[in-house]
């Protein structure tokens, strides 16, 4: 189900990015691809109801892709997992299925749903990281390698549609 957001969300950001119309395309075959978007869950609308969700995009370089899952692993998920519960609400973490799947320009992808900043409590993440790895050192040669690893890093902050209320248009 998560990964079927991910992917209706890629396609939703192709579709409407300028110029992303395809050569001949008509709008019901752009309809279709957009309604076969699921449902928004129980579980998904009450995180968002309390929180935000931002995807975040990586694309390693080509060879890479395994170092870049290890540092991450190893540096940045404890980081995140000792928010769950204080700052973040949620965090998964995707990779394609397919060479070559949705739009092609991504090899990992994190959401995160973060609290709203006023019902964030507990350390920081700077404050997790300095507990989590005493040899700082260490840990940003590490963070700058995972970096130098990628070709392209771009974050997507989203904003959850209730269909259910929302009221159309008039079109």
């Amino acid at each position: 189900m998560e990964r079927r957001l991910l992917i209706a969300a890629i396609v939703v950001c192709a579709l409407t990015s300028p110029g992303s119309r395809v050569s001949g395309s008509s709008d019901a075959a752009w309809n279709a691809v957009l309604a076969q978007a699921p449902a928004p869950q129980s579980a998904s609308a009450t995180a968002t109801a309390t929180g935000s969700t931002t995807w975040y995009f990586y694309r390693v370089k080509w060879g890479y892709q395994d170092e870049f899952l290890d540092l991450f692993q190893k540096n940045h998920y404890p980081v995140l997992k000792a928010q769950l519960g204080t700052r973040l609400l949620a965090v998964r973490t995707y990779v394609p299925r397919y060479h070559g799947d949705g739009r092609a320009d991504w090899t990992f992808a994190v959401a995160i749903t973060a609290r709203e900043p006023s019902a964030q409590t507990g350390p920081t993440e700077a404050e997790i990281s300095r507990q989590l790895y005493p040899d700082q050192e260490t840990f940003r040669r590490e963070e700058k390698r995972r970096f130098e690893l990628l070709d392209a890093h771009w974050d997507v902050p989203l904003n959850e549609i209730d269909m259910n209320t929302r009221v159309p248009s008039g079109r």
